[in-house]
């Protein structure tokens, strides 16, 4: 028995073959508009920040003499890794500053993570039903999530002075503002029927948000809060430039003062501690969205 399909007469092939060039020449045309409107996008944005082609292509060879100067030890030997005890030589207090980062995003993170979870319970449409009390707090959640934690960072410096508070303070309530977002959207996509159930029995609206939502977003909120932790860490670092604590406030120190081998230092143990945490919290996260 043969498989072979019968041909169509050409009649009625012909449309068909005409019906298929037509499309394949429509793509044509979009794919070169796309193409041609990327390039156009790019090259106006290059003449709005006055790119210079030319100038980075002389320029770049001193990009590269930095980081040859980061791996080289400044006292005339030769790489770095070479002698890892001067490389390394403040490392105990390195460790400390660092352990005053993680303190700093760890406080940061559970604080914003409390706060978030509360806006999110009051801004969810399923929960709340005055809309003038949702409209508020999704208006508070984004102001917090919308001004950078550099900027609450240099507020708070200025207000309670140099030090982890300011940036436990900043890095709090930029966690709240997008915990905030994040949780709502989960909170609305719950299963109604337990909220609805406990409402039935008698339950207040604090023990339905404890007994009926709680426990269909913990997982999700916890999986959120770890990875808000991850962004907090290194939020935590950068926030040592404006003197909110931590291994940042040493790293701009060392910039400042072309300590160059203490940048690299700093920068390895910053990179390797940011690793660690994005494992440990990836593996953490994976474990919570099986459970659910």
């Amino acid at each position: 028995m043969s498989l072979a399909l019968p041909l169509l007469p050409a009649d009625r092939l012909a449309p068909l073959a005409a019906g298929y060039a037509r499309a394949g020449r429509a793509r044509l045309w979009r794919g070169t508009a796309a193409v041609l409107a990327l390039v156009g996008a790019v090259s106006l944005s290059g003449w709005y920040v006055e790119a210079d082609p030319a100038k980075l292509a002389a320029n770049f060879p001193r990009f590269l003499d930095y980081f040859t100067r980061l791996a080289t030890l400044e006292n005339g030997g030769g790489g770095v890794w070479t002698d890892p005890a001067e490389w390394f030589w403040g490392w105990k207090h390195w460790l400390a500053l660092l352990g005053d980062t993680l303190l700093m995003a760890y406080a940061g993170t559970l604080f914003g993570a409390l706060g978030g979870f509360c806006l999110a319970v009051l801004g969810a449409r399923n929960l709340v039903r005055r809309a003038w009390l949702r409209w508020a707090v999704r208006r508070v959640a984004e102001f917090c999530r919308t001004v950078p934690e550099m900027v609450f960072a240099l507020l708070f410096v200025i207000a309670f002075g140099l030090g982890p508070l300011p940036g436990v303070m900043a890095l709090g309530i930029h966690t709240l503002g997008s915990l905030g977002k994040q949780i709502t959207e989960v909170v609305e996509n719950i299963d109604m029927k337990p909220v609805d159930g406990a409402t039935a029995a008698g339950a207040g609206w604090v023990a339905m948000v404890r007994f009926a939502v709680l426990p269909q977003v913990l997982p999700g909120f916890l999986s959120y809060t770890l990875l808000r932790f991850e962004i907090n860490v290194r939020g935590a670092a950068v926030l040592g430039f404006v003197g909110a604590g931590g291994i940042g406030q040493d790293l701009v120190e060392a910039i400042r003062k072309f300590y160059y081998n203490d940048v690299a230092a700093l920068l390895v143990i910053i990179i390797l501690t940011v690793v660690l945490i994005d494992t440990l919290t990836g593996w953490l996260r994976r474990g919570l969205m099986v459970a659910r």
